[in-house]
């Protein structure tokens, strides 16, 4: 199987998979209107300040929206897997992947409560995949 498609850190994202690497879920805050964000950038979306301060965040969440991919990719395995969007306890939404539950609309309740987990894919770059929070 060909290794999974993983993502370049730049400047601006650095921090966050220096996080993920070390077993944290890093975002960014504006320190003018509090605006949590993510993805990372070094300017608030909301307001546009650039005084951005870096913060460890919970790691808690809730399934936000999701579907079911059926169509096999070399990379991901062929086992169908959610592509999900997770809204963050902090505010933000992210886009992820859910891991340890059964990938069926079963099983993938919308408003579910998540926790981050972290899948080390290379010495560099450590995936942030959520799981039910319980169980």
């Amino acid at each position: 199987m060909p290794p999974r498609m993983l993502p370049e850190p730049t400047p601006e994202t650095r921090h966050f998979w220096d996080g993920c690497r070390e077993g944290e879920l890093r975002l960014q805050r504006c320190v003018a209107c509090t605006e949590s964000y993510f993805p990372p950038r070094p300017f608030c979306p909301k307001c546009g300040n650039r005084e951005v301060e870096v913060y460890k965040a919970s790691g808690q969440g809730v399934l936000w929206s999701y579907v079911i991919n059926h169509r096999p990719r070399p990379d991901m395995g062929t086992e169908p897997y959610a592509i999900a969007v997770v809204k963050l306890a902090e505010g933000p939404t992210m886009m992820t992947n859910i891991v340890d539950c059964p990938q069926t609309p079963e099983a993938l309740q919308l408003d579910m409560p998540l926790k981050v987990s972290f899948s080390k894919q290379t010495d560099d770059i450590t995936l942030p995949l959520f799981a039910p929070a319980q169980g």
